[in-house]
């Protein structure tokens, strides 16, 4: 045992410093400890290394929460006269490039989460990534988002549609990852807006009611305003989810959101994007001034039953397929299992016995093609 643990304590045991007899180069002496900087060059430039990615995560990721403060602190006079708790928690901080504040106490609105995805900063070699596949891939922008997600207190949008403006550079990205909005599947332009968005929607009924004006309200002057076009991104009405459900939502607990995404202002101008949420209020008040005509509401009516029972049959689909895979796992146990209790000579003969069948039925496949 002793000779065992000398043995291992000999294997982690780094080798010692080899000390040249002859040193001319710089060297600090204190007494009997002695300092040679050319012996360590390679010491040197690891903790460089490490020294550089301590900086410059303190720095990214101070410069990402400076970002999410001076947004919020700018639109938080706004949310203090439209929320009775306007920041409930405060901002809260998930990891060093995400961040969150939640909003509630409001007529029409059940809650307001605002979510803040920036750049990892805090992350050279993340960062470093998402440039370089800029250089590489057209199509893709890291950008810093803020997205503001209004989910509707029930009563205050009677039809069920999707609709929704976007940035017509951000157009590829959005129909990529928001299901809800294959919803939406006829695009065009609109005169009432700028040449830089587009429409998504189900009808052009619903276009039209959206882009009148709503009492003393109108979205398409809110979405005219020159400062808030380099940060707008999309604006999105939908009573459906982001992603695909696997079994159908019941009438009873659907939700219906308005989804604002900006991207954030630089920290001069974190105020341009005031008036545009300030016009989401309005326009979530006014939501029930919307007339849809009857054909238009029986075919949104109509799209989304066909659409649950799509995703029903591929539920139920789903579920027999996993029901028959379990049974053959089961099967194929109980069989392993009564092998197991046979003689040698008798495993032998079914482990043979089973290689014919299987030979047979691959020698059967061929003959059919």
């Amino acid at each position: 045992m002793a000779s065992f643990i000398t043995q291992f304590l000999q294997s982690i045991t780094p080798p010692p410093v080899v000390t040249p007899e002859h040193y001319e180069g710089l060297q600090y002496r204190w007494k009997a400890l002695v300092f040679r900087p050319a012996l360590l060059k390679t010491e040197v430039f690891l903790l460089l290394g490490v020294l550089f990615y301590i900086v410059w995560a303190y720095i990214g990721s101070s410069s990402n929460t400076s970002k999410a403060k001076k947004w919020l602190n700018a639109h938080l006079p706004l949310y203090q006269q439209q929320f009775s708790k306007p920041q409930r928690g405060g901002l809260i901080s998930d990891g060093y490039s995400d961040f969150f504040n939640f909003s509630t106490g409001r007529r029409n609105v059940a809650s307001l989460h605002t979510i803040f995805t920036f750049r990892p900063r805090h992350d050279f070699v993340q960062w470093l990534f998402q440039t370089g596949k800029t250089l590489v891939d057209l199509h893709y922008r890291p950008t810093d988002d803020i997205q503001l997600d209004f989910k509707l207190a029930p009563g205050a949008l009677a039809d069920n549609f999707v609709w929704a403006v976007v940035a017509k550079d951000e157009l590829l990205s959005v129909k990529n990852n928001r299901w809800d909005l294959t919803f939406a599947g006829k695009t065009s332009e609109h005169a009432a807006l700028p040449s830089t968005l587009t429409v998504m929607t189900e009808f052009a009924d619903v276009t039209d009611n959206l882009l009148k004006p709503l009492g003393n309200f109108s979205l398409a002057n809110a979405l005219n305003d020159p400062k808030i076009l380099p940060y707008f991104r999309s604006l999105s009405i939908t009573d459906q989810p982001r992603e695909r459900p696997i079994t159908p939502i019941p009438a009873a607990e659907r939700e219906k959101h308005i989804i604002l995404s900006l991207s954030a202002p630089s920290g001069a101008n974190v105020a341009d994007t005031v008036p545009l949420i300030t016009a989401i209020f309005q326009l979530i008040d006014n939501l029930n001034k919307i007339a849809l005509r009857p054909e238009t509401k029986t075919k949104l009516k109509k799209f989304r039953e066909d659409i649950d029972k799509s995703i029903k049959e591929e539920s139920e689909k789903e579920k027999k397929e996993e029901a028959q895979d379990a049974k053959l796992a089961a099967k194929r146990k109980a069989e392993e299992e009564r092998i197991a209790k046979l003689s040698a000579a008798d495993q032998k003969k079914e482990i043979e016995k089973e290689r014919k069948r299987n030979l047979r039925k691959s020698q059967g496949k061929v003959v059919r093609k």
